[in-house]
């Protein structure tokens, strides 16, 4: 059985709890991957923050397996439709910067970031969209870029193969104390009910710090998940 551990929203501009979120995994023996943003919100472009580069590359050294992740994470000036809010409902504050882009703009974004990630010595293996939130034309995007892995809400996919691998995701909300409660409250019922999946994924977000409730909950999920399965490598599944 797999277990994927993930740290989204890398940027300088959270590079603290980033941190914290880092050390976590690694005091539980877990190199998790790294979903890093190019340019948070258009106002925290990686190049502009070089020692946070040098800790991405040394963390990309030490294993971690770096995926894009959108190219600044918001929606600004992206129009939604009613089904854009239907699809979002509930899911994200505007983070979903791929959620209304048909395949030409997708395109535009992906490869404008892996331009930025060659210049600085970042060689991602996939991408993810923020809060997993594309159309279908934007998998094949990726793959068309030589990407190897890609996630939805419900499963990872391998590229190359066209392939899904069905995977529920263990996740927290920290931007409200209700939402944080209740999340940390989904995040124990999915190990009741989940446990036995093949392949489940754990994703932690910077913001999840934020909320007394979260950070206890994560504390919990990480050892209780590893006592079941141990921590498994994206390259794994392909594998």
């Amino acid at each position: 059985m797999a277990l994927l551990v993930s740290i989204h929203d890398v940027t300088p501009a959270l590079a603290p709890k980033v941190d914290t979120l880092w050390a976590l995994c690694r005091a539980h023996g877990v190199t998790p991957a790294l979903l890093v943003v190019p340019d948070w919100h258009g106002a925290w472009p990686l190049e502009a923050h070089p020692a946070f580069v040098q800790w991405v590359r040394d963390r990309a050294a030490d294993g971690a397996e770096i995926f894009l992740h959108g190219e600044r994470h918001d929606e600004v000036g992206l129009p939604r439709r009613w089904i854009d809010h239907w699809r979002a409902f509930n899911r994200t504050a505007r983070e979903g910067e791929f959620l209304t882009l048909d395949a030409p703009a997708a395109r535009e974004r992906i490869e404008r970031g892996l331009a930025r990630f060659a210049r600085l010595g970042l060689e991602p293996i996939g991408f993810i969209p923020p809060a997993w939130l594309a159309r279908d034309a934007c998998y094949a995007v990726a793959a068309d870029c030589g990407l190897a892995f890609s996630e939805s809400d419900t499963a990872v996919a391998l590229l190359a193969r066209r392939a899904w691998i069905d995977s529920p995701v263990v996740r927290w909300s920290g931007r409200t104390a209700f939402r944080a409660r209740a999340s940390a409250v989904v995040a124990d019922l999915r190990w009741a009910t989940q446990r036995r999946a093949p392949c489940v994924r754990i994703a932690f977000h910077p913001g999840d710090l934020d909320h007394p409730a979260c950070a206890e909950s994560i504390a919990r999920a990480l050892p209780r998940w590893l006592g079941d399965r141990p921590a498994t490598r994206y390259a794994d599944l392909a594998a």
